[in-house]
């Protein structure tokens, strides 16, 4: 028979057996607990890091909307320039950036001049002239200069050369200037045909363009190429060749007989379509030159 000490062991034994496993049972829910917690807490920041990166937390999300704008237009004082006319602006974004728009200009000088604005070179030209047209801006206007380059000057209501709308864009397309050794077989810098913005100082354009009908070749271009004539280059050619006279700066430059835009319009954007593929499924060859 098991004495009384004998008792009091197995009884302290047993009660530290039972301590020893409720501690055990609370270090598994803790660590439970804490991998609980872990994992949520890694998912916060997986969730926070993908918001983040998708511009969640932007303190002002109209203010991302700058990177998607394709022209600016800057803002022009008309009571410091009264010769500026005010027909309101273009839009800023969305607006089409590949093929070409046709524009067409008629004159008191006989068949229309028509052209392509490239929209892939020049987008913000072609917005402007579009605008500009849309609000009859051009029309009833005269071209007022026979430059020196040999290219028609138009686009200023005013007639002074300083005309033009209450905001400006900067210069898009200037060709490269050529070398210094040009070969022979270079190109001109300012084809006969092209179509190029013009304005004072360079680089704050506004609605005066030029049409060359001459080739032009120069060590420093300054007029942002826009487009290209299509069709009655004969016409601007006439033109260019009409005297000119003073036009009352001591420039002789004004065209003795008035050349008159009587409209200006430009048609809707078109896409450059892609060839067309053969019967077998590959592209077709283009024509041999005959």
């Amino acid at each position: 028979m098991a004495s009384s000490r004998d008792r009091q062991r197995k009884l302290a034994r047993a009660k530290l057996d039972r301590q020893l496993a409720r501690r055990a049972a609370a270090t598994r829910r803790r660590r439970q607990i804490q991998a609980g917690v872990g994992a949520a807490l890694i998912l916060v920041l997986v969730v926070a890091g993908s918001a983040w990166a998708l511009g969640a937390f932007d303190s002002d999300p109209k203010q991302n909307t700058a990177a998607q704008d394709t022209c600016l237009w800057t803002p022009q004082d008309a009571t410091a320039n009264t010769n500026l006319k005010d027909v309101g602006t273009p839009a800023t974004k969305d607006l089409p950036t590949d093929g070409t728009r046709a524009m067409t200009v008629t004159t008191n000088q006989g068949a229309p001049i028509t052209a392509e604005l490239n929209l892939t070179n020049s987008p913000c030209a072609a917005a402007s002239i579009a605008h500009l047209a849309s609000r009859s801006f051009y029309d009833n206007t005269k071209c007022h200069e026979i430059t020196a380059e040999g290219a028609l000057r138009c686009g200023d209501p005013s007639g002074t050369g300083l005309g033009g709308p209450t905001y400006s864009f900067y210069d898009e397309e200037l060709p490269t200037a050529p070398s210094a050794s040009p070969a022979p077989d270079q190109p001109p810098t300012y084809p006969k045909g092209t179509v190029a913005m013009v304005s004072n100082p360079p680089g704050s354009n506004g609605s005066q363009f030029l049409i060359f009908f001459k080739d032009f070749t120069t060590a420093e271009p300054k007029y942002p190429v826009i487009g290209r004539v299509t069709g009655g280059l004969d016409v601007v050619e006439k033109i260019g060749a009409l005297p000119t006279v003073d036009n009352g700066t001591g420039a002789k430059v004004k065209p003795s007989t008035d050349v008159t835009i009587q409209s200006l319009t430009v048609g809707e954007p078109v896409t450059a379509a892609a060839p067309a593929p053969s019967a077998s499924g590959t592209p077709a060859s283009s024509p041999s030159a005959g």
